[in-house]
């Protein structure tokens, strides 16, 4: 006799297998996106020469040539593919961005690629040549008065449709592989490999969301290389007090001047614990190494590459100060052209009461002779070397 127990259900009935349309447009969406990173290929490497700079070789990686015309277009591509991989964007989907410069725009190319709908959230102050760049690619800009409002109503508006909101200062430093995968990082010390100094002493880069800092000092120590990434700040901004004073909860009341760098409040993309060191500089210093660097590779470049032109510039008085000698990477995050209204517009200058001249004297004394005098900033001895001291 067969003991009874729990009858097991029939087995279904064999039949066609569903297709599944979101993961199906998901496929195509990936090999679109995949598409234009082979077709961008990589960035240029330039090697600038300055006469004054003696045993200091200056490298800059041109993010500028990329097709929306930014370092930001890594980022708007890799934000996409971690929505659309973690099932979050699908077709159709309303993406929501807060962003008020080039970040907007990369995503409104890549929104339009998917034939998907975009807002950027944007400050009312944001420049006429940004708006229209994302109003060209099909996205809509949305404004607020507060740029603290950025946030919230950003989020507010994804919810409000249904949406996704890409949340690049959330998501910066996770979206983006930073062991390897053809990142900005691999990509720099790929193409300095054959170069006389190879490893770089010194990375300078902007703070920005502080997904790309997150990135090349992760990377770096990854690699295990010798190298020391040095974030600058500008003034209007709450990176550099979170960094000096393990404040992660520090806030900034005013807005920066200095596009795509300076932030209100601590971003959650920002890792200061893979900085080596940390400066902040005036925003006229930014925008005088913004128009220096533009006369000397003959054509312009944005303020927040003036930033990472000037701490570079900085980081290689303190080198030669001590008689060391090497090479220096930093980027070009975008082009001048975006800026004709402000930076590059002397009553725009006169009414944010900046004056550039000083500091353009001192940079350009400094590339053609050696001599740095740094004003208002402090020349002192470099830091240890962390990555080394563990």
């Amino acid at each position: 006799m067969v003991a009874e127990g729990p009858v097991c259900p029939p087995c279904p009935p064999l039949m066609r297998l569903p297709e599944n349309e979101d993961r199906s447009w998901a496929r195509r969406a990936i090999d679109i996106l995949e598409g234009d990173g082979r077709r961008s290929a990589d960035t240029h490497l330039i090697k600038p020469v300055f006469r004054g700079l003696k045993g200091i070789s200056i490298y800059l990686k041109d993010e500028s040539t990329h097709p929306t015309g930014s370092l930001k277009h890594r980022l708007a591509r890799s934000l996409f593919l971690y929505g659309i991989c973690n099932g979050k964007v699908r077709r159709g989907t309303t993406l929501v961005e807060a962003s008020s410069g080039s970040t907007a725009v990369s995503e409104a190319y890549f929104a339009h690629l998917l034939d998907l709908p975009f807002i950027a959230v944007m400050p009312r102050s944001t420049s006429g040549q940004k708006i229209a760049a994302v109003e060209r690619f099909g996205g809509r800009c949305h404004f607020v008065d507060d740029p603290a409002q950025v946030y919230s109503e950003a989020a507010r508006l994804a919810r409000e449709t249904d949406g996704y909101y890409l949340d690049q200062f959330t998501y910066a430093e996770r979206a983006t592989d930073w062991r390897g995968n053809n990142n900005i990082a691999e990509s720099i010390f790929e193409q300095m490999r054959a170069e006389e100094y190879p490893h770089p002493k010194w990375v300078v880069m902007s703070a920005g969301t502080g997904g790309t800092s997150a990135t090349i000092g992760r990377y770096i120590r990854y690699r295990n290389l010798d190298t020391r990434l040095c974030v600058v700040d500008v003034e209007h901004s709450a990176f550099y007090e979170a960094y000096l004073a393990g404040n992660l909860d520090a806030t900034c009341s005013k807005a920066s001047r200095i596009e795509g760098v300076g932030r209100p409040r601590v971003e959650p993309s920002f890792v200061p614990d893979v900085i080596d060191h940390m400066i902040k500089i005036p925003d006229a210093a930014s925008i005088a190494a913004m128009y220096v660097l533009s006369e000397r590779l003959f054509r312009r470049v944005g303020g927040s590459t003036g930033t990472n032109f000037f701490g570079l510039c900085w980081i290689a008085a303190c080198m030669m100060a001590e008689g060391e000698e090497g090479s220096l990477v930093s980027l070009i995050c975008d082009s001048g052209d975006r800026y004709t209204s402000t930076y590059y517009d002397p009553d725009w200058l006169t009414k944010n009461d900046i004056d550039i001249e000083p500091y353009r004297e001192m940079l350009e004394t400094f590339l053609d002779t050696g001599e740095f005098d740094a004003k208002s900033l402090l020349l002192d001895r470099l830091p240890a070397n962390r990555n080394s001291a563990g």
